[in-house]
């Protein structure tokens, strides 16, 4: 069994990885979302209300006994670490490449944040990317709609680690660093045993990493024993001095030891090796317009195109077995000298033709799984006290994790309602249950977490609103073996490659993961460029009637 002080970092990565799989499908058939009451007016233009949250450099959180008070802390110094100088060297490897003479034309399926940062490097390095996107929304994992009401909701509950050096740096490139608000540097865990009250690890600004980390554990006495963080402790070690190398070895474990092990290996890994590695940022606002617009925008300054309602519905391909063009839903084709599916991997799966299945590539992909997410926004009559401007881990049995977004998020402040957006997870059993049932079994979760304020039956605080969205497949399921089956950006068949945050790269689902895909997809394209040119050349001059 895993132990109360494995659970600490087993409860981060399960919310890392469960928000970071909420998302509505890009493509295909499958049915991305069932929302209730809902209108689903779509908007990328528009401009945030006026900060009312207050700025402070203290350590602690202000609250106090009326209300909690809003607040960011400064950006951490992430631009010294060695990961974010490498995402920034591989960044400058795109703006450094060499000119093309004749830009390569790149379709680009699925505007996620892999296809989204694919097109964006491609562009960087003067190639002409177009972006397809199945909807109206951009975004994919982190696509978000406004209501009738003019409230957006989202299909994940979205966190910035400082361990995300890839979508650091993009931030920076785009000139948006201020869009993050940054949280204090901890912890806060819910006590199931002690309704209403939490347990926090805070983690000292005065230490380096891990020491930072470990100290937190080590001055937390509500969650942990001392026998427990003694134990803990040495099982961390062989990954602290082993590294990257360590955690990728423990993929041939039994289900069992693999889930000892596994989960706690890539947080340490990701978050405690960094001193600020574990600090957690919101997004601003909605991330349509506060984050892929910024891209788009981009794209298309550099002479990219971005499309939406653009649904592929067959990738046809020429007699050799390469891509010849996307068939699109609307009877248009779309042709370039390279071709993209940043999709996620389900949808990929659909769209496979029949003459790539038998290769080992495309069909080590029948072991990549998406599991079901459930996204739930709750809109309350009052401000709830028993809340803090951060994230919060429920330990609940239904719930993995929580936000006040009225209190953490500038466009959804409101001083008067709460507003909780809440991971509903494992969601296997829900997701094809009503929204009521869903609302109910959440309801009676939050009471245990609010006894003072929320009741079940809603005696005490009224739910003026919600949304529920439910996300039949969203990343794959992470188990022992699948390490091998990501298959690398670069396909066997020539001109075609692959993003998203399935693909091999050194995380796992994560909008990080999704960021260094789309970049190492670019990155094989433009070093691909001299065979890419040749074939397009070749394919023209074939097509060139012969005079008679």
């Amino acid at each position: 069994m895993v132990t109360k002080c494995s659970s600490v970092l087993i409860c981060q990565i399960r919310a890392e990885y469960n928000f970071r799989s909420c998302f509505s499908m890009d493509i295909g058939c499958l049915s991305s979302m069932n929302i209730t009451g809902t209108s689903q007016a779509r908007s990328f233009v528009g401009q945030l209300p006026t900060h009312r949250c207050f700025a402070s450099s203290s350590i602690q959180a202000l609250k106090s006994s009326q209300h909690v008070v809003c607040q960011d802390f400064p950006r951490p110094p992430l631009e010294n670490t060695i990961n974010f100088l490498e995402a920034g060297q591989l960044s400058s490897f795109f703006r450094n490449s060499e000119q093309p003479t004749k830009p390569l034309q790149v379709v680009i399926a699925g505007a996620g944040l892999g296809g989204l940062s694919t097109a964006k490097y491609l562009a960087d390095a003067g190639h002409k990317p177009i972006l397809l996107e199945a909807r109206d929304v951009l975004g994919g994992k982190i696509a978000a709609w406004k209501d009738e009401d003019g409230d957006w909701y989202e299909t994940g509950l979205h966190i910035f680690f400082g361990a995300y050096p890839n979508i650091q740096n993009l931030f920076g490139e785009l000139g948006i660093n201020d869009r993050l608000q940054w949280k204090e540097h901890s912890m806060i865990f819910a006590m199931p045993n002690k309704p209403g009250e939490f347990s926090r690890f805070d983690f000292p600004e005065t230490l380096p990493a891990p020491l930072n980390g470990i100290w937190a554990i080590l001055r937390n006495n509500e969650m942990l024993t001392w026998p427990e963080k003694v134990k803990f402790a040495l099982g961390l070690l062989p990954a602290m001095v082993g590294g990257q190398a360590y955690v990728e070895a423990q993929d041939g474990l039994t289900v069992s030891e693999w889930m000892k092990k596994q989960c706690i290996l890539i947080a340490l890994n990701r978050f405690l090796q960094e001193k600020h590695g574990s600090k957690m940022a919101f997004l601003d606002g909605n991330p349509p317009e506060r984050l892929c617009m910024p891209i788009v925008d981009h794209v298309r300054s550099l002479g990219g195109e971005v499309r939406l309602n653009s649904r592929i519905q067959k990738i046809e391909l020429n007699p050799d077995g390469t891509v010849k063009h996307f068939a699109l839903t609307d009877g248009t084709q779309i042709t370039g000298d390279a071709y993209v599916f940043a999709t996620p991997v389900d949808i990929l799966k659909l769209l496979v033709p029949q003459e790539w299945k038998e290769i080992s590539y495309f069909k080590k992909l029948e072991k990549l799984v998406g599991v079901p997410v459930i996204n739930v926004h709750i809109w309350f009559d009052r401000k709830l006290k028993n809340t803090y401007d951060h994230l919060l881990f429920s330990r609940s049995s239904l719930l993995s994790v929580y936000a006040d977004m009225s209190v953490t998020c500038k466009e959804y402040y409101d001083p008067n309602r709460s507003m909780l957006e809440l991971v509903f997870a494992p969601a296997e059993e829900w997701v094809g249950r009503s929204d009521t049932e869903i609302i109910e079994a959440t309801m009676q979760e939050l009471a245990k977490l609010f006894p003072d304020e929320i009741a079940a039956d809603q005696s005490k605080a009224k739910i003026l609103k919600y949304h529920v969205v439910k996300t039949p497949r969203s990343v794959y399921k992470t188990i022992p073996e699948c390490e091998p089956c990501r298959p690398l950006q670069r396909s066997p068949i020539k001109g075609f490659y692959l993003a998203g945050d399935y693909t091999k790269q050194k995380y796992l689902a994560s909008m990080e993961g999704a960021v260094l895909s789309g970049k190492l997809c670019a990155q094989s394209i433009v070093e691909d460029y001299k065979m890419l040119s040749r074939r397009s050349q070749k394919t023209l001059q074939s097509e060139v009637p012969i005079a008679s």
